[in-house]
């Protein structure tokens, strides 16, 4: 690059300062201050200003742009460009001089190029000319042949024995019947037959299908790399025979890769004691069928039985293969009283116990988990990926033989009759939801849910845990008999593909929020009507639905929960509001999951409303014209109080809107998810109704006493 003087001298010619500081400023960067103060209406002619003594003139629009740096700038190039004297005038150079002005090089130069053109020039090939003549195409006429003619024979013949005499198909040309020097028909050697049918093997001739050399699945699958596998988060079984059927052909494939390990994980509740008792009468069929292979059970499988609670205990002193030891060991589960299941601290447990053994051994391990319980949320929250981590490096497969998640809600209630008082109690469960976080509304629009509508799918945890080690999770058959407001319902699983809950880890699915607008409004409006994790929120969303007998208690009940209802409605209609703002991220929604949660929450906060302008207007109804009931009925039942229900029949003009809106939505979301939990639970909704009223409840005059059977009332067991 030339120094600053040759770009001064260079320059000289240049009248304007304001030309020579736009060239140093592409020789070098500008001052920092410089940058700062330009700006997009800089006026060109203010560097001449500046050069000539004079201050710049004021920008057009208002008032005037300090520049600081421009004269500082301008002052040095000023300084620079004295320093140099001023070059004579242009004079006129003859040849001579130019070549005196180039010196020894530049002569050198030349003559060099002109000899490399000479020489370029010397090798270039004369051009070698053409003779031009003229080209005439001709086009002779196009002969089309002569048509071929011929006679059809008039006569045909049946043949009866093709495998004798084959007749000519060929047309005969002419008019004579025999043409002179013709060959006549052609005949069948029977010769040549018999002993083609002699040569050929019939029986050895074999057609395979195209997929025959495909391999099978059991050899996919030992081809998948450990870890690479993902597991079946849904299987439906229909009993537990092809449960155990399952497993045993499970166990198979893992045997065909050597040893193994099967822990059996069993829940302590109360309610899995028949559970148990099944699988205990079955588990011995599982090991007969493993049997079969061939293989010394003691070499290829053992077994350890261990169970959990608040507590964890293992039932097998060591692994083992005597199928009776096992079978006394499932017996030997206790039931645990607290009602607590640490599931997830329970299966980490169970692997550290025996990934020593399996090292050691060179085993692998397969860890089956029983239980009709989802955990405790906190714990599971708290643990769950850990035990994912910890089961791949073990490479343990878990699989697990659970319940079917409730719809959106993590709880069940289980119906248990106290045996002293007779009284019925609903004990509460976990069993759920499908998915990381709840996506459906808490309550049933009076208080929070009790219902156990089926979700098609196993709790988040345990589907998570078998999808992730290569596992199944298996939906264990039938409908409880003490599972309040169960339900069977069976989803086609074609359907039910598009709906199928998120299973990634929880902090994925909740950064996820912020990048799709309508699951954050759903989420807000879902916690914000949730009375379980709103407890200080509950006394104000929750509406009484037992009443007094007695009528001054009735009126005092009544009118405190007219006031909630209104404050309720109000809430309601806040968080419809929010919900509608988001109506235009439902039509950008592509998960068909959230569309169906959007539809039917919408459904459901507008049909609430309504219910509540009719509890209102009900319990108005009764205060002013009460319901005469006997207190007792025979034999020995006596009134305990006024239950409300719900009807179809309505008592106010103000409910209509919201009915009929309502019932618009629950019918549209029938329509777009059709064989859906959404859809079922739309329906259950219309079916349900609108209006309310309240009928009597009456119990046995024993119940809620103590029989007198012991001196110990039974405590409430927890589930």
């Amino acid at each position: 690059m030339p120094n600053d003087g040759t770009i001064i001298r260079d320059l000289a010619n240049f009248r304007s300062a304001s030309a020579v500081s736009e060239i140093m400023m592409t020789t070098r960067p500008p001052p920092l201050h410089a940058l700062n103060h330009a700006t997009p209406g800089h006026d060109s002619g203010a560097s001449e200003r500046a050069a000539d003594g004079r201050s710049p003139a004021p920008p057009a629009g208002g008032a005037p742009e300090r520049f600081e740096a421009q004269p500082l700038e301008i002052r040095e190039v000023t300084e620079l460009i004295d320093e140099e004297p001023e070059p004579a005038a242009d004079e006129d150079r003859d040849l001579w001089g130019i070549l005196y002005g180039l010196g020894s090089f530049g002569v050198s130069m030349l003559v060099h190029l002109a000899g490399m053109v000479l020489l370029a020039w010397l090798t270039v090939p004369p051009p070698i000319p053409r003779d031009l003549a003229l080209l005439e195409a001709t086009f002779s006429p196009l002969l089309e042949d002569e048509p071929v003619e011929f006679e059809l024979e008039k006569e045909i013949r049946l043949l009866n024995d093709p495998s004798l005499i084959l007749f000519s198909s060929a047309p005969r040309v002419g008019a004579g019947d025999v043409l002179q020097g013709s060959a006549g028909p052609p005949q069948l050697d029977a010769r040549v037959l018999e002993q083609a049918d002699e040569e050929a093997k019939l029986d050895e001739v074999r057609v395979e299908y195209p997929l025959a050399g495909a391999p099978t699945f059991e050899q996919l699958v030992e081809a998948v790399p450990d870890g690479d596998f993902k597991g079946d988060p849904r299987a439906i079984i229909e009993d537990y025979q092809q449960a155990m059927d399952r497993i045993a052909q499970e166990l198979m494939w893992k045997m065909d890769r050597g040893p193994l390990l099967v822990i059996w994980a069993f829940d302590q509740s109360g309610s899995m004691k028949d559970d148990q008792q099944e699988i205990r009468q079955r588990v011995n069929q599982v090991y007969v069928q493993l049997g079969l292979t061939g293989r010394e059970r003691s070499q290829f499988l053992t077994t350890s039985v261990v169970s959990f609670g608040e507590g964890y205990l293992t039932h097998t002193r060591r692994p083992t293969s005597d199928v009776e030891e096992i079978r006394s060991a499932i017996a030997a589960v206790p039931e645990d009283p607290s009602g607590r299941e640490f599931m997830c601290q329970a299966v980490g447990a169970a692997i550290a116990q025996h990934r020593d053994y399996v090292r050691s051994s060179g085993r692998q391990m397969v860890l089956i988990l029983v239980t009709d319980e989802s955990g405790e949320r906190e714990e599971n929250w708290q643990y769950l990926e850990q035990v994912i981590g910890e089961a791949k490096a073990a490479r343990c497969t878990i699989y697990v033989l659970g319940r079917e998640a409730v719809f959106g809600y993590p709880k069940a209630h289980m119906r248990w009759e106290h045996p002293q008082t007779r009284d019925i109690h609903w004990l509460p469960i976990d069993r759920g939801p499908e998915t990381a976080f709840v996506e459906q509304l808490q309550t049933d629009g009076f208080r929070r849910r009790h219902d156990a509508f089926p979700s098609g799918f196993g709790p988040y945890e345990q589907c998570r845990m078998a999808r992730e080690t290569g596992g199944i999770f298996f939906m264990l058959p039938g409908l409880e008999s003490s599972l309040v407001r169960g339900e069977k319902r069976i989803y086609e699983l074609d359907v039910m593909r598009p709906y199928r809950p998120d299973l990634r880890a929880r902090k994925q699915v909740l950064d996820d929020r912020d990048r799709y607008p309508l699951r954050s409004v759903i989420w807000q409006c879902i916690y914000d009507l949730d009375p379980l994790q709103r407890p200080e929120l509950s006394s104000q969303i929750e509406m009484r639905v037992h009443f007094s007998p007695v009528f001054e208690e009735f009126v005092r009940q009544a009118r405190r929960e007219q006031v909630k209802a209104k404050s309720y409605l109000t809430y309601l209609a806040r968080v419809q509001k929010a919900l509608e703002q988001g109506t235009h991220h439902r039509q950008q929604e592509a998960d068909p999951r959230w569309q169906a949660n959007y539809d039917l929450i919408y459904a459901q906060l507008i049909a609430y409303q309504a219910r509540m302008w009719e509890y209102g207007a009900a319990l108005e109804a009764f205060i002013q014209k009460p319901k005469i009931v006997p207190l007792t009925k025979p034999p020995d039942l006596r009134l305990v109080h006024w239950n409300v229900t719900v009807r179809s029949p309505t008592r106010t003009k103000e409910s209509q809107a919201y009915i009929d809106k309502a019932s618009a939505v629950f019918r549209l979301t029938m329509e777009n998810h059709p064989g859906t939990p959404w859809a079922a639970r739309a329906a259950g909704e219309l079916k349900r109704g609108f209006g309310v009223d309240f009928t009597p409840e009456y119990w046995h005059s024993y119940r809620g006493k103590h029989d007198g059977s012991s001196g110990k009332l039974t405590p409430i067991p927890k589930l």
